[in-house]
């Protein structure tokens, strides 16, 4: 078997172990956030050996050429001689100015970072909880208009940072972030194209990121937005959201509950499946797909089905796994 050469140690890879489970097994110190190969907190650069290519799924071209993958799924066929980032993924501390409690269980956390982060709403950024352990945050806020960066942290049954942050974190602590990253943003150029955004509970945070953004650049063609939740207390940002479809004749927002003895002022069902019989056809739309990933990946599936183009349809699935410290 390969082995996996890290701070001057050398680690023996057992069969279909990971790097990062081989890494931390033996107590090394290695930043670590979902374990699904989503929130990319666990990078690392090959400096000798070749990683294979499905380690590196999601990454730039230029890490790619440059050997980065994600620990968390890379399983090596070869010993490799491994390192942590360099100064182009180093971490910016940044300054709590704001926490905000969205609905029972979601928090608005308002950061200003202490360095320039150029970010686009939608994407993510890692918060780190002390020096090894991470989760990946949507960014709900517009750079145009926000003067700091917004995030929505959904409390989390035995999640150590969720409950971190919302009994430990107060304004005016200072915390570490890193990014941003991910592909889940407006893109102009298309004023016309039809915009479907489907979300579950805090994946309504990239997705209000991704509307104003788009209403903001003087998008025209139609945007529909679809959050669902069991209860009405799962839901958060309606005002806001009835707000923008009263200035905004393209939008609509609809708020579906998936529960029992649904009033009318709630469409009944499963938020995807509302979504996709009232836009049964997708040809020339561009989908946004955020939250629990099982939504996300029927989602995905129907709305290919339905002629959504794979380019055009975006997935932002969000796990909620206990990560062991």
């Amino acid at each position: 078997m390969p082995n996996i050469r890290y701070d001057g140690q050398i680690y023996s890879l057992r069969d279909g172990q990971s790097v990062l489970e081989c890494l931390t097994e033996h107590g090394a110190s290695v930043p670590f956030g979902c374990r699904a190969g989503i929130c990319q907190a666990c990078l690392m650069r090959a400096e000798v050996g070749r990683p294979p290519e499905a380690s590196q799924k999601g990454l730039k071209p230029t890490l790619k050429a440059k050997n980065y993958f994600l620990a968390c799924i890379c399983n090596p066929e070869e010993t490799l001689s491994v390192s942590l980032p360099g100064n182009e993924l180093s971490r910016t501390p940044a300054t709590i100015v704001g926490m905000e409690l969205l609905n029972a269980e979601i928090m608005q956390v308002s950061l200003k970072a202490h360095e320039q982060i150029e970010y686009r709403a939608g994407q993510f950024i890692n918060l780190y909880q002390g020096e090894n352990l991470a989760r990946s945050y949507s960014v709900a806020s517009l750079p145009t208009e926000d003067p700091h960066i917004h995030i929505h942290v959904r409390r989390v049954p035995q999640g150590k940072v969720s409950n971190w942050v919302h009994d430990a974190l107060r304004p005016g602590d200072t915390i570490d972030i890193q990014g941003p990253g991910g592909d889940c943003y407006y893109l102009p150029g298309s004023p016309e194209q039809g915009l479907l955004l489907i979300g579950t509970g805090s994946g309504l945070a990239p997705l209000y990121g991704v509307v104003r953004d788009a209403l903001a650049q003087g998008h025209i063609g139609p945007i529909r937005l679809f959050h669902g939740s069991r209860t009405p207390n799962g839901l958060y940002l309606t005002d806001k959201l009835r707000e923008l479809t009263r200035a905004y004749s393209n939008f609509e927002y609809t708020a579906c509950l998936s529960g029992s003895h649904v009033s009318k002022e709630f469409a009944s069902g499963r938020v995807h499946q509302i979504a996709l019989n009232e836009v049964p056809n997708l040809t020339g739309w561009r989908v946004f797909l955020c939250g629990h990933p099982e939504m996300v990946k029927a989602a995905q599936k129907k709305a290919f089905l339905a002629g959504a183009s794979m380019k055009d349809i975006v997935c932002d699935a969000f796990t909620s796994r206990v990560i062991p410290s």
